[in-house]
Parts: C-alpha cells; sequence; structure tokens
C-alpha cells in the first residue's frame, strides 16, 4: 500500500506548510538530509496551550503530538517537491514538551508523532528520538516537535 494510500485510510488530509512565527524557513534541505523546523500543537488553528502536569493529559498530548506529525508531514511533503515516497527514512524526531518540573512523561507524548510516522511509513518511519521537558514553548503551546530525514 502506498505512503498516499494508508493516509487517505487513516482520514489524513496533507495539509500546508504551517507559515513560520519568526525570520527561518519550515525546512533547509542539505544534501540528502532534510531538516524541518519545529512545529507546534496546534487546535482550530490556534496554538494548544497547556502544560503536561497541570492542565492536560498524557492522551490528549499524545493526540496534539500526532497531529503536529501530520503537520510535519505537510511540509515534508512539500520538501520533497510532492513525492513522500521519497522519503528514505525518518531519522531523528525531536520533542520539546512544556512541563510542570514533576512531569516525567515526556517520551509518551511524544510517541503519539512516533506512532503516526510508523504507521505511514513503515520501517521507514522508524526514528530516534528525543522528548525533553521545557518550561514553555513559543506561544504557550504544549508541544513543539521537529524532525529530520533522509531523502532518496
Amino acid at each position: 500500500m502506498s505512503i498516499y494510500e494508508k493516509l487517505k485510510n487513516l482520514g489524513i488530509t496533507i495539509p500546508p506548510v504551517a507559515m513560520p512565527a519568526a525570520a527561518y524557513v519550515p525546512y533547509v534541505l542539505t544534501g540528502n538530509l532534510v531538516f524541518l523546523s519545529g512545529h507546534i500543537a496546534r487546535k482550530d488553528g490556534k496554538p494548544l496551550v497547556a502544560q503536561f502536569g497541570k492542565d492536560i493529559t498524557i492522551e490528549e498530548g499524545q493526540a496534539a503530538a500526532r497531529s503536529n506529525a501530520i503537520e510535519l508531514l505537510g511540509t515534508l511533503h512539500v520538501a520533497t517537491g510532492g513525492d513522500l515516497n521519497r522519503v528514505k527514512r525518518v531519522v531523528k524526531v525531536m520533542s520539546l514538551v512544556n512541563s510542570t518540573g514533576d512531569f516525567t512523561e515526556q517520551h509518551l507524548v511524544t510517541n503519539g508523532a512516533s506512532e503516526l510516522f510508523g504507521q505511514v511509513l513503515g520501517e521507514n518511519g522508524r526514528h530516534a528520538h528525543s522528548a525533553f521537558g521545557v518550561a514553555q514553548i513559543p506561544m504557550g503551546a504544549c508541544v513543539e516537535i521537529e524532525l529530520v530525514a533522509e531523502l532518496d
């Protein structure tokens, strides 16, 4: 089954590239690697403002991270010239999780994105992953995720 058939079966439409909120670009291609800028969690087009350990559950965070992954796929789609089949491998996912000092489950929040990459890209979606708890994320968002992928 192709990547696009998997997306369709999951009910996912590839979104347009989110426009940067500051002086940076959505992605940078260098050699056969593409580096995607961080994407913040959004709900109804606005930042999903929350802090783990205070006012959002792990399950809600996983859904937010999954939504981030869909946005990242939209940016990756553009970076590949409109062909996600060029993704040889998702190399690294790095996640910043807006957390209280005693919240320690950042890795579980980030799994919402990691699992979606596996569902859509199969073995090519398996990646190294880091998840950090931080005191704040731009615009108060609950999670921000960036990605590095290798292209054919």
